[in-house]
């Protein structure tokens, strides 16, 4: 079982979207409320996604002819916008993959320290590629609910 990693392309948005959807509704629900979970997989993919792709800020995990994952930098934002994986592929090693490619990427348009908001079921997952913990905040979501989430950063050594 392969995994390779690829740039996101534009006509990969649609699938992306809905492995997000598929990974929010397994991955955050002991931590969500369910009219939370149901309010965050409703909204449509942000305006914002296009622009990162074509800034080179997507990353994509493929096994076999399947999309296993993707990651997402804001590189105008010095922020990780998303890393999600299929949860039916969760423990292989995939969002740390993603994760590591994300931090190249940043590093090749003069990052020195990456910012995210971590759901709280993520947060062991960050802190375990070198995050800290800044706050717990509540997340203002799109959808118009608030999510408690952490805001973490970390210092990217020098290439």
């Amino acid at each position: 079982m392969t995994i390779t990693l690829r740039p996101a392309l534009d006509s990969d948005i649609d699938a992306l979207w809905a492995l997000r959807t598929v990974a929010v509704r397994v991955s955050c629900a002991m931590h969500y409320a369910p009219e939370q979970i149901t309010a965050w997989t409703a909204t449509p993919v942000p305006r914002a996604y296009g622009a990162m792709l074509a800034a080179g800020g997507g990353v994509v995990a493929m096994q076999d002819e399947a999309i296993a994952g993707y990651a997402m930098l804001d590189a105008d934002k010095q922020e990780v916008e998303a890393v999600f994986v299929d949860p039916a592929r969760a423990g292989l090693g995939i969002g740390k993959r993603l994760l590591a490619a994300l931090e190249q990427l940043a590093r090749g348009h003069g990052i020195a320290c990456l910012h995210l908001s971590a759901s709280l079921n993520a947060v062991p997952f960050y802190r375990a590629a070198g995050f800290i913990s800044l706050r717990e905040e509540a997340y203002a979501h799109p959808s118009g609910i608030s999510l408690a989430s952490v805001a973490m950063e970390k210092a990217l050594a020098a290439a």
